[in-house]
């Protein structure tokens, strides 16, 4: 056994790659026959799959053929002067198949099976790609430059990409898709497509809650509490109503986390717990929400580092073990930046990734986001969208903006000492509005407001 793990490892795949040449040479055949075949087989098959290269350009010629063709089959003759035309302008990168072998080829045709083939054909590529990532990450693991949590989230996402997604067998037709819009159109939503967000006003304004392949921007000016505000989203998804979550802080650590919480939840005094003095009163409340917190759904993370790739990887991970509906990063600004040409450009694509992330994988993505000073610079001091710090590519992206004020937050004797507004700047496909919560700072929390 010892000698099967200590032998040498080539670096690069075998040359004998998974390959069904003669399912090949019945697609190139067949649509040669019909070439109405490469729009029947548009939705599951990629020419580029066949491996055998004159095959392969067989189907691009026909394709071209066929542009001007009423209907009928076409013969091996056009077929070989279009090839021979690419030729000549240096567009055909292969010797041009001569008379007689497109004419055998033309005679192999076999009707009605031309969907079977071009399935092994899918399929032996699937596997030539499997291959060649086991190999790509043979080489990542062996590199001197090895970094586990770049390398194995590049991993993971090259994975994703053994299997190609053909976007035509994504077309739907209007008519495909009206009745679902009919159905919605009298039927309340629920929590199987909802996730409540832990504010009556604001789940009324969202139709129940947050909405699945959504991203939204939580910003604030720094001691305003968004990630508070954040963590009430948090609680209210995983602990009052079993959601699984993902809590990633950038900020805080684990144990700071969980203090935070256990505080929100039982009504303790954060700086009693901090100063190890609470209550009687204050552990008899912690013992009675202790388990209902402990068996949430909410998963943690609290790494100082986290990249664009790293976080697709966990969520893609949670996705699949847990059933993964939400996930809030605190805050984007900390975020490990892709390299680009300029912080606006490298801030750009982790919002556009970020909401690529929520649309692919069905979930919520909450950002927190810190502003610029402009609040600070207006007399009113509430903050506008605009004011989101280093990109205006995070307001394009966001299908929600939601922005944190408090007024005794530049004034402590204001009238609204206590209270904070969650400013819905944007909201993509709805209403905008202010909606009033209470800030108990104390016990690391916002509470409702609502009268209903």
């Amino acid at each position: 056994m010892n000698d099967m793990w200590d032998a040498p490892l080539d670096d690069q795949p075998p040359a004998d790659r998974p390959a069904e040449l003669d399912s090949e040479r019945v697609i190139a055949a067949n649509v040669m026959d019909r070439p109405e075949l490469i729009d029947e087989l548009a939705a599951e098959f990629d020419p580029a799959d066949i491996t055998t290269d004159w095959y392969r350009w067989v189907w691009h010629a026909v394709d071209e053929i066929r542009q001007t063709l009423t209907a009928g089959d076409i013969r091996w003759q056009s077929v070989h002067r279009q090839l021979s035309a690419w030729k000549a302008s240096g567009y055909l990168p292969i010797p041009c198949p001569g008379e007689a072998q497109l004419a055998e080829l033309y005679n192999a045709v076999t009707p009605g099976t031309t969907e079977w083939h071009a399935a092994k054909v899918t399929q032996a590529a699937v596997a030539a790609r499997l291959i060649a990532h086991g190999y790509s990450c043979i080489t990542r693991g062996r590199s001197a430059a090895f970094n586990p949590d770049d390398d194995i989230a590049a991993a993971q996402t090259e994975l994703d990409g053994v299997v190609r997604t053909n976007e035509q067998a994504e077309l739907s037709t209007i008519g495909d898709l009206l009745g679902d819009s009919l159905v919605r159109a009298v039927t309340e939503p629920t929590q199987e497509d909802r996730i409540p967000t832990g504010f009556v006003d604001l789940d009324s304004l969202l139709c129940g809650g947050w909405s699945p392949g959504r991203l939204v921007v939580v910003g604030a000016r720094p001691a305003m509490g968004k990630t508070t505000i954040g963590q009430d989203f948090v609680r209210a998804a995983a602990i009052r109503h079993g959601i699984p979550t993902l809590l990633e802080s950038l900020e805080m650590t684990k144990p700071e986390l969980s203090d935070r919480i256990l505080c929100a939840e039982a009504r303790i005094a954060h700086h009693h717990l901090q100063a190890g003095i609470a209550t009687d009163d204050d552990m008899a409340r912690a013992a009675r929400r202790a388990p209902v917190i402990a068996a949430a759904p909410l998963y943690i993370s609290d790494s100082p580092i986290l990249s664009l790739p790293v976080l697709r990887g966990r969520v893609r991970h949670l996705v699949r073990t847990a059933g993964l509906r939400l996930v809030l990063v605190d805050y984007l600004q900390l975020m490990q930046a892709p390299k680009a040409e300029n912080r606006q450009q490298a801030v750009a694509e982790i919002s556009r990734g970020l909401k690529l992330m929520a649309k692919e994988f069905g979930i919520t993505v909450i950002i927190l986001c810190q502003l610029n000073r402009g609040p600070e610079q207006r007399t009113e001091k509430k903050p506008l969208v605009s004011d989101l710090r280093e990109s205006g590519a995070i307001e394009q992206d966001a299908d929600m903006v939601i922005l944190l004020h408090r007024e005794d937050a530049y004034e402590r004797e204001s009238p609204r000492a206590g209270e904070a507004d969650l400013i819905v700047g944007k909201n993509r496909g709805g209403p905008t509005a202010t909606i009033t919560c209470a800030f108990q700072g104390h016990f690391a929390r916002f509470v409702d407001m609502a009268q209903t």
